[in-house]
């Protein structure tokens, strides 16, 4: 009995530790499948819509869906697609880059990308990411 309550007492600090607000998302998106896309930019909005700031890196295919001119396929039940996720969130001012070594590794330049996209410094984001209150997601 004592051994269950100090699992539930363990437990309930440990979910209460992660309940606390975090004032930033840093999604990073490597996926080419458009379904797994499509679930990273909705948790994303969906983040956003909680006052959470978002950043979203884009690497390897997922980089594809920062140039001009890309499509993606819409899904139910909103009839949206990532890449107009995607650009929901840049409206919102969330930050959106692809990998500092998608460009160097394609025939794109930055003028490739859509509005607002930008290419990451890794020193830079490996900052970013040891900052206390970032949660990290990867698909």
């Amino acid at each position: 009995m004592k051994l269950l309550m100090l699992f539930t007492a363990l437990l309930f600090s440990f979910s209460t530790a992660f309940a606390e607000d975090t004032d930033d998302l840093f999604v990073v998106l490597t996926s080419g499948d458009a379904e797994t896309q499509m679930m990273a930019m909705v948790l994303a909005t969906q983040s956003m819509n909680q006052d959470v700031n978002v950043r979203v890196l884009l690497c390897s295919d997922a980089g594809e869906l920062a140039v001009r001119g890309s499509e993606s396929p819409a899904f139910a039940p909103a009839d949206r697609s990532p890449k107009q996720l995607l650009m929901g969130l840049l409206d919102r001012r969330a930050t959106v880059e692809v990998c500092g070594i998608f460009l160097p590794n394609r025939e794109y330049t930055s003028e490739d990308l859509i509005d607002g996209v930008g290419s990451a410094s890794p020193p830079e984001v490996a900052a970013f990411m040891k900052q206390e209150g970032v949660r990290y997601f990867t698909f």
